[in-house]
């Protein structure tokens, strides 16, 4: 286990010296996802507030806006506490190869033409790569709290990602082969007369249906089920590991949730004409974030025998027969 993650990280050591890659190049884009992550929090508050007819936060700041602030402080400000079984050295190093992993993730998001770190041919590929290592990060932090409780839902987690992996790449393929290219500028710039979600329509349901599972959301937030259990992988993290993981998470929603809009909802390009593409992006971006609120405030959770069999009998043979049938059509009419 510990090879194989030694291994993992020394491949992403390579890639990223390869892509130029850099938290310090990534520093401009690191401060505001940090800060969007903060907000969101609130933004999720408030609506699920709206919506089960309560008031949510509103006391930190002017209608409760700085309330992300105050959880920030009070969770930095916890004593660190470490299970005197736990292998130190991973212990730590879990929530932070975590968070790295997510926010190495931005820099291959164009928010913009032209506004992007990474500009690589074979960006979307990457960018799933560099997302599929964040499960190394769940699997050692279960380990290594020596923990039945967090070995056992770090495996739920792991299972649950690497099944909807595998969907969520089939999806990808009829939205390559249309836009020929890895690239994800391409992509985006070959929705400039139609967007994917329509032409693609039963591939975005799926893909969202997908992003919600990778991402742990209701109604597959299994690994977690904070109603129900303690916190599952990261129960014995508190303070900055704790910090760490949550960032992590909330980062992976806004990421996923950028994917989304870049694959099926045109990225930048505008509905019209007159406002910048960064502006589009972020209403579009606002969509789907709103989404991910809605869905958690109104469904209910999954068991997780369903969750594995929704995954493994509905979705992947669903992703498969759209594929193939993508391929199909691609290869008689164009």
């Amino acid at each position: 286990m510990i090879l194989l993650s030694f291994l993992k990280i020394l491949f992403l050591y390579i890639l990223i010296n390869i892509l130029d890659i850099s938290l310090l190049k990534n520093l401009p884009i690191i401060l505001p996802i940090l800060l969007a992550v903060a907000f969101f929090t609130v933004f999720e508050r408030k609506i699920l507030a709206a919506m089960q007819r309560r008031r949510g936060p509103n006391v930190v700041g002017i209608y409760g806006l700085l309330q992300a602030i105050a959880d920030a402080v009070k969770l930095l400000s916890k004593e660190t506490l470490i299970p005197g079984s736990s292998n130190l050295y991973i212990f730590i190093f879990s929530p932070i190869f975590t968070f790295l992993i997510s926010m190495l993730c931005w820099s291959l998001i164009p928010f913009d033409y032209g506004i992007v770190v990474s500009d690589i041919n074979l960006g979307i590929l990457f960018l799933f790569a560099f997302s599929s290592l964040g499960v190394y990060g769940i699997i050692m932090s279960g380990w290594a709290s020596n923990s039945k409780y967090s070995f056992l839902g770090s495996l739920r987690s792991s299972a649950q990602f690497i099944s909807y992996e595998i969907s969520m790449g089939l999806l990808l393929i009829p939205i390559i082969l249309i836009s020929g290219s890895f690239n994800i500028t391409s992509i985006v710039l070959s929705q400039f007369d139609i967007f994917y979600f329509i032409t693609f329509f039963p591939f975005f349901i799926l893909f969202l249906i997908t992003a919600l599972a990778e991402t742990n959301r209701v109604p597959f937030d299994l690994p977690e089920a904070e109603s129900e259990l303690v916190s599952g992988y990261n129960v014995e993290y508190s303070s900055i590991g704790f910090t760490f993981f949550f960032l992590a998470e909330y980062s992976n929603i806004i990421l996923m949730s950028s994917i989304i809009v870049i694959l099926f909802l045109g990225g930048w390009l505008p509905f019209f004409i007159g406002l910048s593409g960064s502006f589009y992006f972020s209403i579009k971006l606002l969509c789907v974030m709103f989404f991910f609120v809605w869905i958690r405030a109104t469904l209910p959770r999954y068991r997780y025998d369903q969750l594995m069999l929704l995954g493994w009998k509905v979705i992947l043979p669903l992703s498969l027969a759209f594929t193939l049938l993508s391929i199909f059509m691609v290869l008689l009419f164009f």
